[in-house]
């Protein structure tokens, strides 16, 4: 490879990390939250449910004072809808918005920016029961929700992200428990499009709805962005890694930025009899509501080739697993890439190419909002010696330099997670923390705080803007 002259790292780079409320927060119906779709979803079997996780609801104080030992400009973290809106809409919980008052008030004592994300696969069960974001009425009930946060939180909460993840609470939301589709529909895809137009609808309204009401303040998506390769040169491979990239990525990002339905998708709807229903309004909320960053997740890419028209139409497993679209895009193994050990391909290259991608089409600022490995961590006499998380999210860092000096604008780096929490699917085995917390699927123990070796590593990173990415760290 041809040597790069590399831009450093801007002193003001947000280096942070990201949890989600439902994930870490337990206290799951406490001091008067109401349920969400996820605890009231089947658990997987074999892993526990939401009610503790990692009790950051009653240890968030510790938390913070970790995050900011390891010198955190940023935490990215979700709030829980129905922990402010038990029902979704109508009657405040005081206690609730007690809670994310002290949680932004703690991070800010330390001179931590809080990077909030409104929902985070957790519709309230109450909207739920009424059928969730397959509703109309969806877009009204996001709004209330918006307003109430702005006017509790918006004079110190200056970075909002929408929807976390769009993209895969269509494509794979019934694998995340997160998208339900409701009795007797008979054409899925357009009812799982319609679902996801009322939520870009809704977005769009609530970054109109950000800049009225705090005009300081900055708002944008927050997506998991996988760029797709073709398995070949072959002229059909190309063009099937085209299809994929649209239904993936383009749909979501075209639509928050341009306000604008991706065009390849469009077609491959009206083929499908499955192209969503506009409201009177929804063309203009869509092309009014102007991000100001776009917030993304990365774990890995993704590579196709032509269909053979026998795929079933399972665009992914999970979120980070391809399928097929029977005449779109076939998945095809990457044989160039490791995989970790829950079976997700590692490509730090590939998210420079990611980046590179997403900044030439829309030219915002960026930060990544999630980024990391699950693995099985071992805690052994008070330490865990994560090497392989350091080596992952050193070379992933790396990559973020390169494309910055290819002249593409980063914000700032969140990787997932800043402490243990409850995996999507997999429960407490999967571990993503800097921070390890020490309780079993079923065994609570102490909930003790240990600092993992990825913890004095990133502290070192941070301490450092970039500059130091090698392995060497000191403990305490």
């Amino acid at each position: 490879m041809l040597h790069k002259k590399l831009v450093k790292f801007d002193n003001d780079f947000l280096w942070g990390a990201s949890t989600s409320a439902y994930q870490v927060e337990g206290a799951n119906l406490v001091d008067g939250k109401g349920p969400s779709c996820q605890d009231v979803k089947e658990v997987p079997e074999g892993t526990s449910d939401l009610t503790v996780c990692a009790d950051h609801y009653h240890h968030f104080k510790e938390d913070i004072a970790l995050m900011a030992e390891m010198g955190f400009k940023t935490y990215r973290f979700s709030i829980s809808w129905s922990r402010v809106l038990p029902q979704g809409t109508g009657k405040i919980n005081p206690k609730g918005i007690e809670f994310y008052n002290q949680l932004i008030d703690e991070c800010l004592k330390y001179n931590i920016i809080p990077f909030v994300t409104m929902f985070h696969f957790d519709m309230p069960a109450a909207l739920d029961e009424k059928g969730g974001w397959s509703c109309p009425e969806s877009v009204e009930w996001f709004l209330e929700y918006a307003r109430v946060l702005f006017k509790n939180f918006g004079d110190r909460v200056k970075y909002w992200l929408t929807i976390n993840e769009q993209n895969m609470l269509t494509l794979a939301g019934q694998v995340i428990g997160a998208l339900h589709l409701p009795k007797g529909c008979t054409n899925e895809m357009k009812e799982i499009y319609q679902q996801n137009h009322y939520m870009l609808v809704a977005q769009a309204k609530v970054m109109s709805l950000c800049h009225d009401m705090n005009p300081d303040a900055k708002i944008g998506p927050a997506l998991n962005i996988s760029l797709v390769y073709a398995a070949s040169c072959r002229p059909e491979d190309v063009i099937a890694a085209q299809n994929f990239n649209a239904i993936r990525n383009w749909l979501y990002l075209d639509a928050s930025v341009y306000g604008v339905y991706n065009n390849l998708v469009w077609a491959y709807l009206q083929e499908n009899d499955a192209c969503p229903e506009f409201a009177d309004g929804d063309a203009e909320a869509l092309k009014n509501g102007h991000p100001d960053f776009i917030g993304f997740n990365y774990y890995n890419t993704a590579t196709c080739q032509e269909s053979d028209g026998t795929e079933t139409d399972n665009p992914v497993a999970d979120q980070q697993t391809t399928g097929g679209a029977a005449g779109l895009y076939r998945a095809y193994r990457n044989e160039y890439l490791e995989m970790t050990e829950f079976g997700w391909e590692i490509d730090p290259v590939g998210f420079r190419g990611t980046i590179r991608e997403i900044y030439s089409r829309y030219r915002l600022p960026m930060i990544v909002c999630e980024n990391g490995i699950g693995a099985y961590d071992q805690l052994v006499d008070g330490r865990v010696h994560d090497s392989y998380r350091i080596q992952y999210l050193r070379e992933h860092i790396e990559q973020i330099q390169l494309a910055i000096s290819d002249g593409c604008e980063m914000m700032g780096y969140c990787p997932w997670s800043a402490i243990d929490l409850i995996s999507t699917h997999e429960g407490m085995v999967k571990r993503y923390g800097f921070i390890y917390v020490d309780r079993e699927e079923f065994d609570l123990k102490q909930l003790k705080r240990y600092r993992k070796d990825s913890f004095y590593w990133y502290k070192k990173v941070i301490a450092t803007h970039g500059r130091d990415l090698t392995d060497r760290f000191e403990v305490g």
